[in-house]
């Protein structure tokens, strides 16, 4: 009881929901593929912490683990060519956002250099987003052949709080990288009350 299992159903909302994986681990889906071959999720286990595994939509459909460490490893999201998986782990004992190669776990490269979460990538595959300290950033990388990624640069100030929690979508980006929709707290008007003088050209006039 109070397990959640991962599902599908159509963006049209037609037809019943149907179920993907079954299992007695609670599990968060975190990307698609764009090639709709796999799905990544996000698992707790209680001695390896959030770890990150893979579920193929082909075959026999075992899912397997990708990061499975002692660390925290959450927020998976696949480059749009398939090959690399942006992630944050806080292996360094600050949250980090890395990118490891795809499907084969081999090495892994740092990206964010000042902690960082929720990372995304742009349509093209050559720029990485994430936010770190109040700041979205952006850092040009490469994808094809061997994994690349150059000095984050600060794009702009998100003001008020921002959820950093596995669960949290604190913002998205267009395809082109250019324009962003950010979810942000605005602060109220000040309540200052008005006093309104009514009746004041009968006064003038005595």
């Amino acid at each position: 009881a109070g397990l959640t299992d991962l599902y599908q159903k159509a963006t049209s909302g037609a037809g019943s929901d149907e179920l993907l994986l079954k299992s007695n681990d609670p599990k968060f889906p975190a990307d698609w593929s764009s090639d709709g071959r796999f799905i990544l999720y996000r698992s707790r286990d209680p001695k390896t912490k959030e770890d990150i595994w893979v579920l193929p939509l082909e075959g026999d459909r075992q899912p397997f683990p990708l990061l499975q460490t002692e660390f925290n490893e959450s927020q998976a999201r696949f480059s749009p060519n398939g090959k690399w998986i942006a992630y944050t782990s806080d292996e360094s004992g600050t949250t980090q956002v890395y990118v490891q190669s795809f499907p084969a776990a081999g090495s892994k490269w740092p990206v964010s250099t000042g902690g960082g979460n929720q990372p995304r990538w742009r349509r093209d595959g050559r720029e990485l987003f994430y936010l770190a300290d109040g700041k979205l950033m952006a850092v040009e990388v490469k994808t094809e052949g061997t994994f690349e990624a150059g000095v984050p640069k600060p794009l702009f100030v998100i003001h008020g709080p921002i959820e950093v929690t596995p669960f949290a979508i604190s913002y998205a980006v267009t395809a082109d990288g250019q324009r962003f929709l950010v979810r942000s707290v605005v602060e109220q008007a000040s309540t200052t009350p008005i006093t309104v003088v009514v009746n004041w050209a009968a006064e003038v006039k005595r």
